[in-house]
């Protein structure tokens, strides 16, 4: 009953009532009963859970970068920070810097936070400019044939798409990019330029990385001057030290349950034991291996025809797409870097990030073991970065090992000189490190810390869907080869195929994989005349593309003319596919111009073919309007195969240098010039 209803009651009736009839009596005895039952309950789970609650961690259950808050601005405003730093990355390179950037960025007063465009409402960098001296770093990769990463192509397009009003906005870029490739660096480039046009503020120039050669080292250069001019830009000044902090710390958990802990899942746990569609790279499918068979008849070298078993997955895929797989680290090497670091590699343990506000809470999946994280999780054969060893250095127990890392992780010319010599052509990783350092004995903790996240690696699809659509066929040579030091560094991913085959009567051998949609495609009509130059593993996406021709013939269609340029060492060696190829041929299905660089005394290399074949390219590309395609090598044979298309097309077609580079513009636009590169 309401207040104005009880005060109108006749007080005598009000006092003659009892305070509690019969049934609030039970309604009061059954409320503390339930109390008493959930207080006893509640008592009991604390016996088990206090060592942990304090702390709150839960095993994440979708990504291990969820985002709780997409505001930026509000993170930024609620923790006193005015530095952000976006990063477009897709093999990891990219959130590193950032995370450096933002790192360091305590140092000269600007404490910062790393943020994922795909995570941020980025329509908040218009307001931005409300926070005092707030400056907006973005570190971009290049993708592709110049295109953004995956998690930037929003922000990408939204800048690109409108026009916005950024003034007030400050901002600075640094761009990873590979030379090798003709779009070097597009994504940075344009984002600079876009940025600056929209009427935001450039506070320091464009930095360009080059991963052909030290990408470190482009980035180190780069930010020696980029901190001195924000600091003048903003009139702050630096603090002057250099220190060393820790992102996250160590919690280990021995008393954690079994099925609580991950085993190398991706991110939602167990879903390596319970597999649930979609599947792509944060849900891989375990796929059974179903042939593994050696492609080379002799020469020393290996290279796998390998086929996955993607029956009942439901994915799709084209000729042309890429498939990814999660490799796991060399057994030995694990062993070796857990007792350089007197570690008991089956401890159980999270590292928990010390900035609260961060979207990433673990570095990893966490809880896990350090076993586990170092042979799933993290990049152990990656070449340490120098901000790694300049940690490692404070571990020396020698000083002259400390000295001596200090300097090659310096910003001095005779230090990066040293580093080059000494990392990058060494090929020295970090178990070497420490191996040739062995004063030098980190926490393995921190070392989980520092190395960066193991990445899927890919593979150019070698089968059609057409053909094969319950497998999913890749072609791999064995990445083996000795340093300078003597020792013999296995390529992560090829060395663990290597060691999958099924076996007659048992359990088929799995491997997590998710397919990447390429644009790489074969013309919409297969009358259309194409031409594929594809040395070595680079015939792998037109293995594919010939299946599908012979599919269509099959079908009654006509197919185009349909030419291979395939080169290896030796007929007899290194031929790879050889009888299906010329089976192929035989039917008509394809022309193959072969080229065995080793099998006469002056080298033949299929630039050669390609030169002495002018007229039929013309023919193909100009007179008939075919696509040309190219997969392999970058840095050599597709510049190679690029300068001498320019060649032809300038000659047969009688146009100038400039028209020519026009022309295969427009062939690139008109998706008629595709390329499937490598570096």
């Amino acid at each position: 009953m309401d207040t104005h209803t009880e005060a109108e009651l006749p007080a005598a009736t009000m006092a003659d009532e009892p305070f509690l009839g019969p049934l609030d009596i039970i309604l009061l005895l059954s409320l503390v009963a339930g109390a008493a039952w959930y207080l006893l309950r509640s008592k009991k789970n604390d016996t088990t859970s206090t060592q942990f609650k304090s702390y709150s961690i839960q095993p994440t259950t979708v990504n291990t970068m969820a985002v709780v808050e997409n505001s930026f601005i509000k993170k930024l405003q609620s923790s006193g920070r005015r530095l952000v730093v976006f990063y477009g990355s897709q093999t990891g390179t990219a959130e590193e810097f950032a995370g450096r950037l933002a790192k360091e960025g305590i140092r000269y007063q600007m404490k910062g936070m790393v943020a994922d465009p795909e995570e941020c409402n980025m329509e908040e960098l218009l307001l931005l400019k409300d926070i005092d001296k707030s400056l907006a770093v973005f570190c971009l990769a290049t993708y592709g044939e110049g295109d953004p990463t995956d998690n930037c192509m929003e922000f990408y397009d939204w800048i690109q798409n409108n026009d916005l009003d950024l003034t007030g906005l400050n901002y600075s870029v640094f761009g990873l990019g590979n030379k090798t490739y003709e779009h070097y660096n597009k994504v940075g480039i344009y984002v600079d330029k876009r940025l600056e046009e929209l009427g935001a503020t450039r506070v320091f120039e464009l930095g360009l990385g080059d991963d052909d050669a030290n990408i470190e080292d482009y980035f180190i250069t780069w930010k020696e001057k980029f901190w001195p001019t924000v600091c003048d830009y903003f009139g702050i000044e630096s603090t002057g030290e250099d220190v060393l902090m820790r992102q996250y710390r160590l919690l280990e958990q021995p008393e954690v349950s079994t099925d609580r802990i991950y085993t190398g899942e991706v991110a939602r746990l167990h879903s390596l034991q319970t597999q649930r569609p979609p599947f792509d790279a944060k849900n891989p499918f375990l796929a059974p291996i179903k042939v593994n068979r050696e492609l080379h008849k002799a020469g020393g070298r290996s290279c796998m025809h390998i086929e996955f078993d993607i029956e009942g997955s439901k994915m799709r895929y084209e000729a042309g797409d890429h498939l990814a797989m999660y490799p796991v680290n060399n057994r030995d090497l694990v062993e070796r870097l857990g007792k350089l670091c007197n570690a008991d590699l089956d401890t159980v343990f999270s590292l928990i990030n010390t900035d609260t506000d961060s979207s990433k809470k673990h570095p990893f999946p966490c809880p896990t073991t350090y076993r586990t994280a170092l042979t799933h999780y993290l990049e152990i054969t990656a070449l340490p970065r120098t901000h790694i060893l300049k940690e490692l250095a404070e571990y020396c127990s020698e000083t002259k090992d400390k000295e001596f890392l200090r300097f090659i992780s310096s910003t001095a010319v005779d230090g990066k000189a040293k580093y080059q010599e000494w990392i990058q052509d060494s090929c020295r990783n970090v178990v070497h490190v420490l191996e040739d350092i062995p004063s030098c004995q980190p926490p393995i903790d921190h070392i989980c810390e520092l190395l960066p996240r193991l990445q899927p690696r890919y593979y150019s699809i070698s089968s059609s869907s057409k053909i094969h659509p319950t497998t999913v066929h890749v072609t791999a040579v064995l990445v083996r080869y000795e340093t300078k030091t003597g020792r013999v560094n296995k390529g992560v991913a090829t060395t663990f195929l290597s060691e999958k085959h099924p076996g007659e009567g048992e359990e088929q051998p799995r491997v997590p994989i998710f397919i990447r949609k390429s644009q790489f495609r074969l013309p919409p009509k297969p009358e259309t005349p194409i031409i594929m130059v594809g040395p070595g593993t680079g015939i792998a996406p037109f293995r594919g593309f010939i299946q599908e021709r012979d599919f269509n013939q099959q079908e009654g269609k006509n197919i185009g003319q349909t030419i291979l340029y395939f080169g290896c060492r030796k007929r007899t060696e290194d031929y790879i596919y050889e009888n299906e190829l010329e089976d192929y041929e035989k039917r008509g299905i394809v022309h193959l111009r072969v080229a065995f660089s080793r099998d006469q005394e002056k080298k033949v290399y299929v630039t050669h073919l390609l030169e002495q074949d002018t007229d039929l390219i013309w023919n193909v590309i100009g007179e008939n309007k075919g696509h040309f395609y190219i997969c392999g090598d970058a840095k050599n044979m597709a510049t190679d195969v690029r300068n001498i298309l320019l060649q032809v097309i300038r000659t047969k077609g009688g146009l100038s240098e400039v028209e020519a580079q026009q022309y295969i513009k427009k062939m690139e636009a008109q998706k008629r010039y595709s390329a499937d590169v490598w570096s």
